[in-house]
Parts: structure tokens; C-alpha cells; sequence
């Protein structure tokens, strides 16, 4: 009795593999963070504070990389206008911040090595910024990093505070307590947000750094491929 060993898969083959599970999990992820702000926003209905509930950066941030992942799976490289890496950069960038920003000054510190937060709290501060990055590092873009990108990245954060301030100056509530001013003073919000300002524009210069690390590992070896 015979046998016939399996060939070994082909290039061409890997990397079809590799699309497929690439679309895959960011259809995954994309489909766990909707659910997560659906049933966060159908919370909020109930409780009358839609409103509030949609001022806070962290469901804006989680909502457009979400629909970016999915918008991105169902268009090919080709289609993809140029401005596409900028978008998705944006707000990749805006999620992880929000991680970094949730831990640092919003989430209580013993809240921090907890896991009882409730399934959308983890999938909203934790697992979609993680995502977020190892997805923006591990894909391919067809434009190169510029500095003029990094700075535009700061438009909407900017907009979002003066935006922020001017509501809370109107209704008196403020979707973070390091932005309102009646709970300490004007120079001291000012000063944390001067912090986390800086802290968004130097996190997007390592990105940029890491982006040009993982760009020359990628063109060695290949790793997750862009669908």
C-alpha cells in the first residue's frame, strides 16, 4: 500500500492563508467592539444620558475603527483612495491614546489588574487599543510616515476639547474630570491637557519609529497581510 505525502504549501498559497486570516480577525474585532458599544448605548438609553454617552472620546474612538476595520475588509488595496493609511492611522492613534489615557487618569488604580470591569469595559479600554496597534504595525501602507501626518493627527483631539469645554461651559458637565474646571481650576486643566497633548504627539513619533522597524521585518520575512 502507497502513500502520497501532502505537498507543501506554496507562497502564493501562504500568503492567500494569510488574507483570509487577516480579514478574518479584524472582522472579528470589528463585530466584538459594535457590540459592545451597542449594548454600552442601549444602557445609556435606558438611564436617559445618551447624550453624555456619546461625548465620551472612547466610544467616538472605538466607533471609527470599527467601521475603518470593516470598511477596510470589504475594500481591496487597489480601491482604496490615497488618503486611506491617514485615516486609519487616525484613528488607530485616537484608540490606543484612549487606552493609555483610561489607565492613567480616568479608571480608578485598583480597577487597573481587575478583570471584573463588565465584558464591554474590557473590550472597549483593553482589547480594541491592543488590537488597534498590533493591527497598524503589522500592516502594510502604501504611503510612508510624515511628520505633517503626525501633526494632523492632533486636529481632532484639539477639536474634540474646545468642543468639550464649550458644551461644558453651557450644560456644566464635563465627559472626564480632568477637563472640567469646576472641579480644580483652569490652569490646572489646561496643564494635564498641555501633558496629554504632548503625550499623544511623542506616543505618535514611536509609532512612526516602530512603523519603520516592522516595515523593514515585514519586507524580510512577511508577516499579517493587508486584504
Amino acid at each position: 500500500m502507497s502513500s502520497s505525502a501532502m505537498p507543501p504549501p506554496t507562497p502564493s498559497g501562504r500568503s492567500a492563508t494569510a488574507v483570509r486570516a487577516a480579514r478574518g480577525a479584524r472582522v472579528a474585532v470589528a463585530i466584538l467592539v459594535l457590540a459592545a458599544l451597542l449594548t454600552s448605548t442601549l444602557t445609556a438609553i435606558r438611564d436617559g444620558s445618551l447624550a453624555q454617552h456619546l461625548s465620551f472620546f472612547t466610544n467616538q474612538s472605538n466607533l471609527a475603527f470599527a467601521l475603518l476595520l470593516l470598511a477596510g475588509t470589504a475594500l481591496s488595496r487597489r480601491r482604496r483612495p490615497p488618503w486611506w493609511d491617514d485615516l486609519r492611522g487616525a484613528a488607530t492613534f485616537y484608540l490606543v491614546m484612549t487606552g493609555i489615557i483610561y489607565a492613567l487618569l480616568v479608571a480608578p488604580l485598583d480597577e487597573l489588574l481587575r478583570w471584573d470591569i463588565g465584558w464591554t469595559g474590557i473590550v472597549l479600554h483593553r482589547l480594541a487599543p491592543v488590537a488597534a496597534l498590533l493591527d497598524w504595525l503589522l500592516s502594510p501602507r502604501r504611503r510612508t510616515p510624515s511628520a505633517r501626518r503626525v501633526l494632523g493627527w492632533l486636529t481632532y483631539p484639539i477639536v474634540y476639547l474646545v468642543a468639550t469645554w464649550l458644551r461644558g461651559g453651557v450644560t456644566g458637565w464635563y465627559p472626564y474630570a480632568f477637563l472640567d474646571p469646576t472641579a480644580s481650576s483652569w490652569p490646572q486643566v489646561l496643564a494635564t491637557t498641555g501633558v496629554v497633548l504632548l503625550a499623544f504627539l511623542l506616543f505618535a513619533a514611536l509609532v512612526h519609529l516602530a512603523e519603520g522597524g516592522c516595515a523593514g521585518r515585514r519586507s524580510r520575512r512577511g508577516t499579517w497581510r493587508a486584504p
